[in-house]
């Protein structure tokens, strides 16, 4: 590359903030590559890749969050490095451990033939991906498992009962579309979130891995032809297939390189690391050298490496070929091999056997990469980049189905699809809690002033304000595909504060005592004082008997022990539901000031607020005993048997139900 055109354009995609920066995180190491999309090609400016420097992850998923970030951090920075730039964003593709796939249709009919537009288009997609969703919920196992619909593609579209490749600005009265969804693991998609956060990125996009490396290996123009993909890495290996224009299939082997290097770890008493360069060097050494964990050194002959290795390559070729048989019903015409495990010696016959196709319909992928990304600086061929390029090519060109999304202020929501979707749930999936929802007002200053109760209230809070589309919802409202939600967390109110000076009248400054002694007029007032102004009396302050203020003293501790128990809403709702013993603030409420509630089936009374505003639904969440900051489900609110809202207003009488819904819609 050309220094001074590399440096025009990397700037110019800096300023332009279009870089795509995709991180393939895989189980022997992390590949990073920044590129910049112009003239419908992805431009590779910065490739980088690192080692993990113990098995910090199995089989395609994290096991190790510190570790993964610590290696993805380095690779992030020396490319930041090498671009002079710093990457805040980042496109991502999970593996497919566990990988689970359902297939679903969604048609639409209009009154008269329409043009077919983007939003058609996006409900006809969502609504297959509900059926998707629903058929899925059906199907899953018993094992407890949550998982998240993590991409789909469209297989089909049929415009009036004709197929055709895109449905866009068309003329027609029915449409309908196929798609597969893909649905993973709650925890591989989770730890794959964690992990970018401490990097401080922010996951762009989130695709499939063997989406991502067949969007590299086999562009649109050739997928008529069928064709598989299949992306050998050291933990899984990755299928996709072709047929028709379309992608047809997905699935996954469970087994990849790591069982080749576990054998010769095995065989050889070697450990991990020397036994992945053993398994490589067989490529081009006759001769393999190395050292044992007991620092004996060694030489064999590679036929002799092959011989100890031949059982699990057998294995391994024998399950990649009947996954492919498995999805596509019988050998396809061509299959191509990505990913570090392609590099294998033999690899191709193999497979080849196994299909019993002939072998030269077996190739390493990398020779159709230049369809969709050029570098003038890096040979893109190498097999091991159909996945990053594959991530970074299907985010740059807009090659990912995003009909699902969801926006949240404006931005991209994250959305971990387990079946229908609440605001609520959405609120929660993208960093708010329970407590956003509630308007606390601030805290009151209750003392006794001259003998009486008297109350300074905290300024009220300000309630969350919740809409979709521009319409006011609650927080149960179940969520769209393309729907724009706008929320502002509620704020809470200030707390009350008075000072003696506040409530002095002028000439009764020096006669004025809190909890018994003179104090400065400045003097910040709190719950439980008792303030005696001398008004009306005609003895000083300072010459009251020490019998008085002992008197007043004690009056202050009564006071402080009342209004501590009515801090408490379980010692509250208690005084009221029961008669005290002992004269309480509360003792003498009539029953016209008192509204009562059924709450979770149990009776609840409370004084009528003094001034005289209702008490709404948020009012009683705190009795309800739920603990908001650790809510551990999803918060359901009823009124007289239907569905609530934090700002809905109450009446004496009203049966209210306010509990925790386990989210397991989701599970497998």
């Amino acid at each position: 590359m050309k220094i001074n055109e590399g440096r025009t354009s990397i700037q110019t995609s800096r300023e332009q903030n279009d870089l795509v920066f995709a991180l393939d995180i895989g189980t022997r190491s992390i590949i990073g590559l920044v590129g910049a999309v112009r003239d419908e090609k992805l431009h590779v400016l910065a490739i980088d890749k690192e080692e993990h420097a113990r098995r910090a992850m199995i089989d395609g998923q994290i096991e190790d969050i510190e570790q993964v970030a610590k290696v993805a951090r380095h690779v992030k920075e020396r490319l930041e490095k090498k671009l002079e730039c710093t990457l805040k964003n980042v496109c991502v593709a999970a593996a497919g451990r566990a990988l689970k796939t359902q297939k679903a249709f969604c048609e639409m009919e209009f009154d008269k033939a329409q043009r077919i537009d983007e939003e058609i288009i996006g409900r006809l997609e969502a609504g297959a991906i509900e059926r998707a969703e629903e058929a899925f919920a059906q199907e899953m196992d018993q094992a407890g498992r949550q998982f998240f619909l993590v991409g789909y593609t469209v297989t089909q579209y049929l415009l009036d009962n004709y197929p055709i490749s895109d449905l866009l600005d068309h003329q027609g009265k029915r449409v309908s579309a196929d798609v597969i969804a893909t649905f993973l693991p709650s925890e591989v998609v989770e730890s794959l979130y964690t992990t970018m956060n401490k990097v401080d990125l922010e996951v762009a996009s989130l695709t499939l891995e063997p989406i991502a490396a067949i969007n590299a290996a086999i562009p649109e123009n050739i997928r008529l032809l069928n064709l598989a993909l299949v992306d050998i890495g050291a933990g899984t290996s990755d299928i996709a297939i072709s047929r028709d224009g379309s992608i047809v299939g997905y699935t996954m082997a469970t087994v990849a390189g790591d069982e080749i290097t576990e054998a010769l770890m095995r065989n050889y008493l070697v450990d991990f690391q020397t036994a992945e360069r053993m398994k490589m060097d067989i490529q081009d050494h006759e001769n393999i050298e190395f050292t044992d964990i007991l620092g004996l050194p060694h030489t064999v002959p590679k036929e002799e490496v092959r011989t100890c290795i031949d059982g699990s390559f057998k294995i391994l070729c024998k399950e990649i070929s009947e996954k492919i048989l498995s999805v596509n019903g019988n050998a396809p015409s061509a299959v191509f091999l990505a990913g570090g495990g392609s590099k294998l010696a033999d690899i191709r016959d193999c497979v080849a056997k196994y299909l019993e196709m002939d072998m030269n319909r077996v190739a390493i992928a990398g020779n159709n990469f230049s369809v969709n990304a050029v570098s003038e600086e890096y040979d893109l061929d190498n097999p091991e980049y159909a996945t990053p390029l594959g991530i970074a090519v299907s985010a740059g060109l807009n090659m990912i189905n995003d009909s699902c999304h969801v926006m949240l202020n404006g931005k991209r929501s994250k959305l971990f699809r387990s079946g229908s979707l609440t605001v609520l749930d959405i609120l929660m999936m993208n960093g708010y809690r329970s407590q956003d929802l509630l308007a606390r007002s601030g805290r009151n200053v209750v003392i006794q002033l001259d003998g009486k109760r008297k109350i300074y209230h905290g300024t009220p809070g300000i309630p969350s304000k919740l809409q979709v589309n521009g319409e006011d919802v609650k927080v149960s409202c179940i969520v769209h595909a393309g729907d724009q939600i706008h929320f502002t967390p509620a704020s809470d109110g200030e707390n009350a504060k008075i000072t003696l000076a506040d409530i002095v009248e002028p000439g009764y400054e020096s006669r004025t005592s809190v909890n018994g002694r003179i104090v400065p007029l400045d003097t910040v007032l709190k719950t439980g004082d008792v303030v005696i102004t001398g008004k009306g009396s005609d003895i000083p302050a300072q010459e009251a008997p020490v019998a008085q203020n002992v008197t007043e003293v004690k009056k202050a501790e009564e006071v402080k022990k009342e209004v501590k128990a009515e801090a408490r809403p379980e010692a509250r709702t208690a005084v009221v539901r029961e008669k005290p013993k002992d004269p309480a603030p509360v003792k003498h409420v009539q029953s016209s000031q008192v509204c009562k509630f059924l709450l979770n089936g149990e009776p609840l009374f409370l004084i009528k607020k003094e001034d005289n505003t209702p008490y709404f639904l948020m009012d009683l969440v705190e009795y309800s005993g739920i603990d908001l900051q650790n809510p551990g489900g999803l918060l359901k609110l009823q009124v007289n048997g239907e569905d609530g809202s934090f700002q809905q207003e109450l009446k004496s009488g009203d049966r209210i139900d306010i509990y925790l819904q386990k989210n397991d819609v989701g599970d497998a």
